[in-house]
């Protein structure tokens, strides 16, 4: 830490250790010096500055009366001003009536970002491209339509669609197999079994099912649980979804989002957000 001294010709304090290890009496070099005066000195400043030192029932709140919360605030209110211009706007619109302005519905596409991870990623998946068991919102293809209305719709109440299982009484092991090998293939509305066990009357004639029931397309290859798979298909058509009646049914409900979970302006946003993902009708 200092310079180079002849160790034999260095003031001692008169310690001495193993017979000749002495302690010796050399100055710190001038470059450590100023760094450690400059550094109390530092210390005694900020403290002086900012918050700091406790005292018996508060603290020290420095001279210029800073803390990370007024910057915080401070800066909120920046980022508020910004913002005021679009979000004056939305309280007296419809979700339509914000898709329709591009300027404004650009905004809330960036702003509803935050508020889709924190309540649609966990099921949906980033981007809304869906996760296993949950639907992709990224597409064009969509139980209940893809209008925004009935995006909007979605979001404030929810949907919880009822498939009745098949299985048992309804149909038998073998039944079940053939409209399994229909829908896969396609071709479901060409097997008898689908009028005579009365699927028609969801899935309707053309096997697209209906949008104000919430029943699935079994023509277009889309599948709500495991994708593609023909063991799914026939565990679906054997348990249905949502059955009270059985045990090992499919669950598959969309919660609501009204009721205090999340405002109305909020719930326009996700709506547009959503319909803007790239599958909106």
């Amino acid at each position: 830490m200092s310079e180079k001294k002849n160790p034999y010709s260095v003031e001692t304090t008169g310690h001495v250790w193993d017979d000749n290890l002495g302690e010796l009496l050399n100055e710190p070099p001038t470059w450590w010096r100023i760094g450690f005066h400059a550094s109390w000195i530092f210390v005694v400043l900020y403290t002086i500055i900012y918050p700091s030192w406790p005292l018996i029932d508060t603290h020290f709140k420095g001279v210029t009366g800073w803390t990370s919360i007024k910057e915080y605030k401070e800066d909120l209110k920046e980022i508020e001003t910004v913002r005021a211009k679009y979000e004056d706007k939305l309280p007296g619109m419809s979700a339509a009536a914000i898709l329709a302005d591009d300027e404004l519905s650009n905004y809330v596409v960036r702003s509803a970002k935050v508020l889709f991870g924190d309540n649609c990623a966990a099921c949906h998946g980033t981007g809304g491209a869906g996760n296993p068991g949950f639907p992709v919102l990224a597409d064009d293809v969509w139980l209940y339509g893809g209008t925004i209305d009935a995006i909007e719709q979605s979001i404030v109440n929810g949907r919880k669609g009822i498939m009745p299982k098949m299985g048992g009484m309804q149909l038998s092991d073998v039944e079940i197999n053939k409209l399994t090998a229909a829908i896969v293939d396609g071709t479901v509305t060409s097997e008898p079994l689908y009028m005579e066990k009365g699927c028609v009357a969801c899935h309707m004639p053309d096997g697209k099912g209906m949008a104000a029931m919430g029943s699935a397309n079994l023509t277009d290859g889309i599948w709500r649980f495991a994708p593609g798979t023909a063991e799914s298909v026939k565990y679906t058509i054997k348990h249905g979804v949502n059955d009270a009646s059985d045990l090992l049914t499919r669950k598959a409900e969309m919660p609501n989002f009204s009721g205090g979970k999340l405002t109305e302006v909020e719930m326009k946003k996700l709506a547009v957000y959503v319909h803007k993902l790239g599958g909106g009708q």
